[in-house]
C-alpha cells in the first residue's frame, strides 16, 4: 500500500467519524441519548470538537492525497517524455 493510499483511506475514514461523532452530538443536543453520552462522559461539546477535529484531519489527508497523485502524474509524464 503506497503513501498515496494510505491517506486516502485516513480521509475516508475521518470523515465518516466526523460525521458519526456530529450525529451523537446533535443527538445529545436534542435530548435523545443524553443519559448515555453522559454515563460515558461523552459530552456534547466533546462530540462536537471530535468532529470538527475529523473533518480538518480529513481535508488535510485529501489534499496531500490530490498533491501527491498530481506530483505521481506530473513525474510519469516527465519520465515518458
Amino acid at each position: 500500500m503506497d503513501h498515496s493510499t494510505r491517506l486516502y483511506w485516513a480521509a475516508k475514514i475521518t470523515y465518516y467519524a466526523g460525521w458519526i461523532a456530529l450525529l451523537c452530538g446533535g443527538l445529545a443536543h436534542i435530548g435523545i441519548a443524553t443519559r448515555f453520552f453522559m454515563a460515558i462522559r461523552l459530552p456534547q461539546r466533546n462530540l462536537f470538537e471530535f468532529g470538527v477535529a475529523c473533518f480538518v484531519i480529513c481535508i488535510a489527508s485529501e489534499l496531500r492525497t490530490r498533491e501527491a497523485a498530481g506530483s505521481a502524474i506530473t513525474s510519469a509524464s516527465k519520465k515518458a517524455a
